[in-house]
């Protein structure tokens, strides 16, 4: 049984995959309490449901097979693996989102990870696993740095250099309405840098506090 916040379709808002119609579980709970959250309503259990039971809600979206598994932080629950073997076997082409703060050891090579490396701004800046550099494949998982201000954006550029990670997939996010976007833009531009800078799409298409987009 996985503890859930939300499931929804809509235009994927985050990650190279921004753009395209996609299914989101959005699991509930998270070990964090990131200062510039979105998603606070997702730290509590709003109902439960046994794989299956997400599998056949979830196909009434046919013929879309993009989902992403989100949270809080989808991690937390075992279950979690039931389910990701579960969208697989139905040839589901798979997101995870997930902070770093959890071994991904478990999870499967097919699925696209997506993990948000939190830094000064959001008070976790220490709770990324560096075993987890392991399990990342720079050929297809992406890691997103949320940036609120100067400071982020200097440690996101030292974390990459101290872990090699310039040929991975790398994204430059700004929090919402704290961290301009054409200042992040100036800045990625000035320092010649080889990352994606990445909008919340679906923010600007309904606005910062809709749900089940």
């Amino acid at each position: 049984m996985l503890n859930l916040s939300e499931i929804f379709f809509s235009i994927q808002g985050e990650s190279t995959f921004a753009g395209l119609p996609c299914i989101f579980i959005r699991l509930a709970g998270c070990n964090l309490r990131c200062k510039y959250c979105d998603t606070k309503f997702s730290y509590d259990t709003k109902f439960s449901l046994e794989s299956e039971e997400i599998l056949q809600k979830i196909k009434k979206y046919y013929p879309v097979k993009l989902v992403e598994i989100t949270g809080g932080e989808p991690l937390l629950q075992n279950e979690i693996y039931d389910l990701i073997k579960s969208l697989h076997k139905n040839n589901f082409k798979i997101l995870l989102e997930t902070n770093g703060s959890i071994s991904m050891k478990q999870v499967p090579k097919y699925v696209i990870k997506i993990i948000d490396v939190k830094c000064p701004g959001s008070g976790y800046e220490d709770s990324f696993v560096e075993e987890n550099l392991k399990y990342i494949d720079s050929k297809k998982d992406e890691m997103k740095f949320v940036l609120s201000d100067r400071n982020d954006f200097d440690w996101a550029k030292e974390f990459i250099k101290k872990f090699n990670l310039e040929n991975h997939k790398i994204i430059f996010s700004a929090v919402f309405e704290k961290l301009d976007s054409k200042t992040l833009a100036q800045w990625i531009l000035e320092d010649k840098l080889k990352v994606r800078m990445q909008l919340q799409m679906h923010k600007y298409i309904w606005g910062r506090d809709k749900r089940g987009v």
